[in-house]
């Protein structure tokens, strides 16, 4: 009898022991998020389920997670276009950082899917859109891959680091995704 109880003692322990092990790994270093609505169409798909990562260095084009400004209860996910100093401007479809071309290769894709000859992001220019030449320090500047289907730092303006719940590296589901995102440089 003894003995069962000690086997029953040693594997409660384990199971707390692992539970705690998860729980401080979902506190510390990484967060579930699932995508919903279409504003990061074709990279990440409604109904996707992902992995950000926390405490990371917040790169350009990076895909963040964040709590939504205007709806308190949401969070958006979006890709970081803006660095804390960078000047944005889209003319003709293209985007400029500091007054240089920059290539946006995750857009290449939907920009072939687009029929109606528009242009898949409207002409704007930082300034423009939030009232600052640049993206203050400590901030970021931040839109969706949709960009036509996107609430994104257009209308929200700047994100602030603290804001930033996660930095998504992993899909999870569906399976025919699983992986991690590639990388945009």
């Amino acid at each position: 009898m003894k003995l069962k109880s000690k086997e029953l003692l040693h594997t409660v322990l384990y199971f707390a022991a692992f539970a705690l092990v998860l729980f401080l790994l979902r506190q510390f270093v990484f967060t579930p998020v699932v995508v919903k609505g279409h504003s990061m169409d074709p990279t990440l798909a409604d109904g996707e389920r992902v992995i950000a990562l926390k405490n990371t260095d917040i790169k350009r084009y990076d895909i963040v997670t964040f709590p939504a400004p205007d709806e308190p209860k949401k969070s958006y996910i979006k890709r970081v276009i803006g660095l804390p100093g960078d000047s944005i401007e889209y003319k003709d479809d293209v985007l400029y950082i500091n007054g240089k071309e920059v290539e946006e290769p995750y857009l290449d894709e939907f920009k072939k899917e687009v029929a109606d000859g528009n242009p898949l992001t409207l002409d704007f220019t930082l300034e423009e859109v939030t009232g600052k030449d640049k993206v203050p320090a400590g901030e970021y500047f931040v839109m969706g891959d949709n960009r036509r289907n996107s609430k994104d730092g257009r209308m929200i303006g700047f994100i602030s680091e603290e804001k930033i719940s996660g930095d998504v590296k992993f899909v999870l589901w569906p399976l025919n995704r699983f992986g991690t995102l590639p990388k945009v440089k």
